[in-house]
């Protein structure tokens, strides 16, 4: 079918046209699995985005980890008190503050098709990484545990019948290093292997003038191995085996005390970056091992095909650290010390999911399944002035799903689907502050959730899109607070229902693209974790509602045959719709919420804890070719947030407005395309980006990591 310009009147559009040289390049097309089938980015009728394999490079080469990618997919945030460990993903403005391992998430990350559950569980190290999508919105028909903020998927290179091996190498500041590779190919007739390999390390930077250690803390090394076998025994069967391991012991995240504030949120006189005063925290040690296993079966009947997932995933380890951030004497006033140790004495999660799906190419697509989920876990928490309280959890869910879609005319498709999901949640507990509970708690929800969508074909370069979707997170457990002799508490299920319209675009012969999307969504029985506030606890709320609304822009440009640049942007407005909520509020800090006779402060109209009303992202990448056909290089990205509040009331202190960081990448290829040195900095400019606080004792709180320059060399066959 040929295509067919599309033209739009205006200053930007034609500007870029009188920019744009005659020769320049298309944008690449990105496909995607956001329904749970191969398809262009552009025809899937949902907010969709993905990260390009220069950027996942680059946000990754200095050691970090997952959530190094918070801002830079429009309206994805993530951070995390625990170090790299139990990170928290927002999508949205939709996420949860519980910095307790027991939490539930709305946002579900997906590992080589098997969801990970726990916060410990999407620790998991990145590496060897051939796609990452972001699904945004509610995904409540057909992926995992229907998720009500949205998915972001992880897939690895997977083997294939041709020789593939990449090995990179990376040496910087602070002693960061690393060394990743993958390498696979066909072992003989039918059978394909991929083997890959993580390592980094980086030595302890941060002095403890207290104790006068220098190199004390802000260490890490990080393991991690995956094996993968592709068996293709007949022509229409396929079975693909994953084992894979990672192992991590570092120093837990240096929290400061009294670094922020009193009356504003900048950083103060207290705050070093590479120096802490702890009395505690015996080193801050934090110390991680999992391993996990799946089988992805596939059999084509012709007709139809029915693909089972098994997986199977077990992580252990604790984390400890000075929670007041100082010592008796300071910095600042500290009302009282803490030194808390967190751990999991074991976690098993196991996954069984079938799926059956139409393979004709006619203009009617189905597909159903089936999904299981059960986990059986012990956290540990150690106040160390008392012994430690043991807490088991269990969590069983099953589901059944499908969905329909119907080419009605060349220009319109519809979509439907529909999801029953029934969840079961157990606890039992034992501790020195609490009688044993040995009768399981038990908390159980059923749910229909849906969607229906629409996108019709304007041009076959621009589609227009509408998405009506529903989701559901069940009921939640939160002992943590047994730790401290105070009671556990619940959280009934919430609900959520979201609209959403688009656009998908293609403009200039197809050298920009740009993708469009408003949305709003309404939450009922919204789950809310109260942090902190007159204790180091956690209170699960339910508000009778939440309310969130916004705009989200996704877009590229080939400017030239070696000039590329992507630019997002979201805005987003969430409030919290109860007017009798209320919560405790910090020690120290200047609430501006209207506050109760017992001084909680009412929440009513408050943002969503940890959504940034605005995003905008951007990178550029350009080449210089060189004779012979090797190519010099630049690449940059960098990211600007908008104001963030840090807790469910709100304060002077405890908030963010305007964090940003940059990275710079200046590379050379040789003309066979096999290697590639460069040099490259992380957080250019050297911003101390404040991510969190500790409110229950002093103004204390946690900053993103410090600039690190360093050279990478990179080997690539073919």
């Amino acid at each position: 079918m040929a295509r067919h310009p599309f033209r739009v009147p205006g200053l930007v559009v034609l500007m870029l046209a009188s920019a744009t040289p005659a020769g320049a390049q298309e944008v690449e097309t990105i496909t995607v699995t956001a329904q749970r089938h191969t398809e262009d980015i552009q025809d899937v009728p949902m907010s969709v985005a993905t990260i390009a394999p220069d950027h996942v490079q680059s946000i990754f080469e200095a050691g970090g980890d997952i959530t190094a990618i918070a801002n830079t997919v429009p309206n994805v945030y993530a951070e995390s008190s625990n170090g790299r460990i139990a990170p928290r993903f927002y999508i949205r403005g939709l996420g949860n503050t519980d910095f307790d391992l027991a939490a539930s998430q709305p946002v579900s990350i997906i590992m080589d098709d098997i969801v990970m559950e726990n916060v410990i569980l999407k620790s998991s190290p990145i590496y060897d990484m051939g796609e990452v999508e972001v699904d945004r919105g509610p995904q409540g028909t057909l992926f995992g545990r229907n998720t009500t903020a949205g998915i972001i998927k992880f897939t690895s290179v997977r083997p294939s019948d041709d020789f593939s091996s990449t090995m990179r190498g990376s040496y910087g500041e602070l002693g960061t290093a690393k060394i990743e590779g993958g390498a696979g190919g066909q072992l003989m007739d039918g059978l394909d292997a991929r083997i890959s390999g993580l390592w980094e390390h980086r030595d302890n930077y941060i002095d403890n003038a207290f104790t006068g250690q220098n190199g004390a803390l802000g260490g890490f090394d990080d393991k991690a191995a995956r094996l993968q076998l592709l068996w293709k025994p007949v022509d229409h069967l396929s079975i693909l085996v994953n084992g894979h391991f990672w192992s991590l012991d570092q120093t837990a995240t240096p929290f400061r005390a009294n670094i922020i504030g009193p009356g504003s949120n900048r950083l103060n006189e207290n705050y070093i970056w590479n120096k802490v005063f702890y009395d505690g925290g015996g080193g801050n040690p934090q110390k991680y091992n999992g391993i996990g296993t799946s089988i992805e079966a596939t059999y084509d009947f012709g007709p139809a095909i029915l693909t089972s997932i098994s997986g199977y995933e077990y992580t252990h380890g604790f984390s400890r650290g000075d929670i007041d951030g100082g010592n008796p004497g300071g910095p600042g006033f500290i009302p009282f010390q803490s030194d808390t140790q967190d751990g999991l004495d074991y976690l098993h999660q196991w996954t069984q999911e079938l799926h059956l799906a139409t393979s004709s190419a006619g203009p009617w697509f189905w597909q159903v399944g089936a999904f299981w989920f059960d986990t059986d876990y012990q956290d540990q928490t150690n106040p160390f002035f008392v012994p430690p309280t043991f807490v088991r959890q269990t969590n069983i869910s099953y589901a059944l799903f499908g969905q329909t879609s119907y080419q009605v005319t060349d220009a319109l498709k519809l979509t439907g689907g529909v999801r029953w999901t029934s969840d079961t949640k157990g606890m039992t507990a034992n501790g020195p502050l609490i009688a044993p509970i040995t009768a399981p708690v038990r908390l159980s929800g059923d749910n229909v959730s849906w969607d229906v969508s629409a996108d019709y074909a304007v041009t076959e370069d621009l589609k227009l899109y509408a998405r009506i979707a529903t989701g559901f997170r069940a009921p939640s457990i939160q002992g943590r607070n047994l730790a401290f002799g105070d009671v556990y508490s619940t959280a009934r299920s919430e609900t959520i229902t979201s609209y959403e319209a688009g656009l998908k675009s293609e403009l200039m012969d197809h050298r920009v693209r740009l993708n469009f999307d408003g949305f709003t969504y309404y939450v009922r029985n919204m789950q809310f974790s109260a942090i902190g506030g007159t204790s180091n606890s956690v209170i699960l709320k339910n508000a009778r509602a939440g309310l969130a609304y916004g705009l989200e822009a996704d877009s590229e440009w080939a400017i030239t045959d070696h000039f590329d640049v992507t630019a997002g942007a979201s805005w987003t407005r969430t409030q919290i719709h109860d007017p009798t909520l209320k919560t405790a509020v910090c020690a120290q800090c200047t609430v501006t919420n209207p506050t109760d006779g017992s001084g909680n402060a009412f929440l009513n109209g408050n943002p969503f804890p940890q959504a940034p009303d605005y995003m905008l992202n951007l990178t550029a990448r350009y080449g210089i070719p060189l004779e012979g056909g090797g190519e010099i290089y630049a690449f940059t990205d960098w990211w600007l947030q908008g104001y963030t509040n840090f807790f469910l009331y709100k304060s002077l202190e405890f908030h963010t407005n305007g964090n940003y960081a940059g990275g710079l990448r200046i590379g050379y290829i040789t003309p066979d395309k096999h290697f590639e040195v460069a040099v490259y900095a992380r957080n250019l400019t050297n911003k101390p980006n404040l991510q969190g606080g500790i409110d229950f004792n002093n103004l204390t709180g946690f900053v993103g990591d410090p600039r690190v320059i360093g050279v990478e060399l990179t080997g690539h066959v073919p």
